[in-house]
């Protein structure tokens, strides 16, 4: 049986079809063809036929760290009032163009993205005015008065009751305490965000959402011909950037420290870490496996089975890398009650030493990789899944052969490359401690 599942599939059995196609993808080389268009814009496209349906991404480098800290939020908020209506059509309007073909729309911003992505039927009629209307939304955004007030009130209403929040008090404390001045650590509170007109919004887009700074992704039912036209429509009009994105300082590594903040949680809540690696870095592969031996495997780490089997301290424990387009983040996470935090703590670090000194065993890295190569399907088992994979490739501009060769640089990796990697990377000297709910060690 071939790979080609074709249209007029029974509702029923759509699930079913995505699952083939992503085991044929799993099998055989991915062919994600890239190409400028005339807009300066890059292109990415995946030709999928199995079902009805095109995926669209549309990427920005208008993430958090191009706005300024004292203005924090300006990038959330900018990417939020994209949807607020057009030069010639209400946010309502142009959500009832969205819905009435049955169209979704979706998207997200980050430390380095600002992400939109349309789900579309790929029939003419409904693909049009979906495109058409998406288009609209990226290029001639009116960002309305009253649609400014209220998505910053509502803005400073979310952060005032995310900064009550404990693992929200980590997480910002962490970051903090991994990036100092570097954009990455910059969060928005109530007052970043009050500073924020909506000329800033207005001149933020202008800055950072250009032609030459966008990447399209369109994966599903469609040729290389209308995939170049929708990617024209989307991208001709956007503003054109009059210089350079703007270069942010590196990432320095930060002195080793443990900070406590006191919260009257009856947990506390425990972030370690680092900056660690940036995206298309080498060294990613050995990180990933060694990763899910220390703490990226659930129930089989080492991490979950010192941490909570052993000795009960927390219900879950992980560890993590988060490659950005800088140094992105390792990070251990844990909550634990109050009491047996400074014990818990302790021996998460003497997990971690031990690791780092002596690296993973084989029986280990054997489970490591099958559970990665074998799970690695699911990662790419709709085309939703797979445009979000592709846009990640064409954003960070990894290799187009990043998901093919997958499984085989998973495969690659020793023992000894994960324990010298682990090494070099992960120097206690520059490891920081957050612990919030208690005030003392």
């Amino acid at each position: 049986m071939g790979c080609n599942v074709r249209q007029n599939i029974p509702a029923h059995l759509l699930f079913a079809a995505v699952l083939w196609i992503a085991s044929c993808a799993a099998q055989a080389a991915l062919p994600i063809q890239h190409w400028t268009a005339t807009s300066g814009a890059r292109v990415y496209f995946v030709e999928s036929r199995g079902i009805p349906l095109l995926d669209v991404n549309v990427d920005f480098d208008a993430g958090g760290r191009r706005a300024p800290g004292e203005k924090a939020g300006l990038a959330g908020l900018t990417h939020t009032l994209l949807k607020a209506g057009s030069a010639t059509q209400s946010e309502e309007e142009l959500g009832r163009r969205i819905a009435d073909v049955g169209a979704e729309l979706g998207g997200d911003a980050d430390r380095d993205r600002a992400s939109l992505s349309l789900r579309t039927l790929s029939s003419e009629r409904e693909r049009a005015q979906a495109i058409a209307a998406f288009a609209e939304i990226l290029q001639s955004p009116a960002f309305p008065d009253s649609a400014f007030a209220r998505e910053r009130a509502r803005l400073v209403d979310a952060v005032r009751e995310e900064e009550t929040k404990p693992d929200a008090i980590a997480n910002r404390a962490f970051y903090r305490q991994l990036y100092g001045t570097h954009p990455y650590a910059f969060a928005p509170t109530p007052d970043t965000i009050l500073r924020i007109a909506r000329e800033d919004v207005e001149g933020f887009y202008r800055e950072n959402y250009g032609a030459s700074r966008a990447v399209v992704t369109i994966v599903g039912d469609a040729d290389r011909a209308l995939a170049q036209r929708i990617a024209e429509e989307l991208t001709a009009a956007l503003p054109r950037a009059s210089a350079a994105p703007a270069r942010i300082a590196a990432v320095i590594q930060p002195s080793a420290r443990t900070l406590h903040i006191a919260h009257p949680a009856s947990q506390s809540h425990i972030l370690l870490g680092l900056p660690a690696i940036a995206r298309g870095d080498p060294d990613y592969f050995p990180l990933l496996v060694g990763n899910y031996v220390l703490g990226g495997g659930g129930f089989v780490s080492r991490l979950y089975e010192e941490v909570r089997e052993k000795r009960g301290y927390a219900y879950s424990v992980y560890s993590y890398f988060l490659p950005l387009a800088q140094e992105g983040p390792f990070q251990i996470g844990l909550q634990t009650r109050k009491d047996q935090a400074g014990e818990a703590l302790a021996r998460v670090r003497a997990v971690l030493e031990e690791f780092l000194a002596h690296g993973p065993s084989p029986a280990e890295m054997k489970a490591a990789k099958q559970n990665l190569v074998g799970g690695f399907a699911l990662r790419i088992d709709s085309n939703r899944k797979l445009a979000d994979r592709v846009a990640l490739i064409g954003f960070y501009r990894l290799p187009l052969s990043w998901l093919d060769d997958f499984p085989q640089r998973v495969e690659k990796v020793s023992v000894a490359e994960v324990r010298e990697v682990f090494a070099r990377r992960l120097r206690p000297e520059h490891l920081v401690t957050v612990v919030v709910g208690n005030g003392k060690e």
